[in-house]
């Protein structure tokens, strides 16, 4: 490697990080026997390492990776404990991403936190970020590529809105459940 002496050379992802989501060799979505790994484990295994976001707002590094981390807390609450409706589960995990990575793309920041709520009738999802740059609907045309998040958001949720914060703001959005 003539003239790369002394240069840090980026690393293969392994270690304790990547071995705990079972990222066996830093591969993402190969479990350690190199088969894909158990969801429902690793939605679990994300509530012990992270924390519970029906307890108390979650903190998580502000990179892309993190989304995944937030759509298995949310799925993992959603159809795992609280035993909603699969389509229903499949919705608020895809719009969970779209907040993510907005906070994560737009803010910034360092971190974010997540924090899922459930009252009669209703779940609320809230992505809280160190921003007060207020997010956009803009309009999606059919050949975009990117920018359809809150689009999405607006469309497959019964409300959404953002609340400011003295430092910050939180991104929310709300759907109806049948409680049983």
């Amino acid at each position: 490697m003539a003239g790369l002496e002394g240069t840090e050379q980026p690393r293969p992802r392994s270690g304790t990080a990547a071995a705990r989501w079972g990222l066996s060799g830093g591969l993402p979505g190969v479990g350690a026997q190199g088969g894909p790994p158990d969801e429902e484990g690793l939605a679990a295994k994300a509530l012990e390492l992270v924390g519970d976001p029906t307890l108390e707002e979650v903190r998580m590094p502000s990179r892309p990776e993190s989304a995944l981390t937030a759509r298995r807390l949310t799925h993992s609450v959603l159809l795992g404990r609280w035993s909603l409706s699969p389509q229903l589960t499949e919705h608020a995990v895809l719009l969970v991403s779209e907040l993510v990575g907005n906070a994560v793309r737009h803010t910034g920041a360092r971190t974010f936190g997540l924090r899922i709520l459930r009252r009669r009738g209703w779940i609320r999802i809230e992505v809280r970020d160190p921003s007060r740059g207020l997010p956009c609907l803009m309009p999606v045309h059919e050949m975009d590529i990117s920018g359809r998040g809150l689009f999405l958001v607006d469309k497959l949720s019964d409300r959404w809105g953002v609340d400011l914060l003295p430092r910050g703001k939180t991104t929310w959005f709300e759907m109806r459940v049948l409680d049983r």
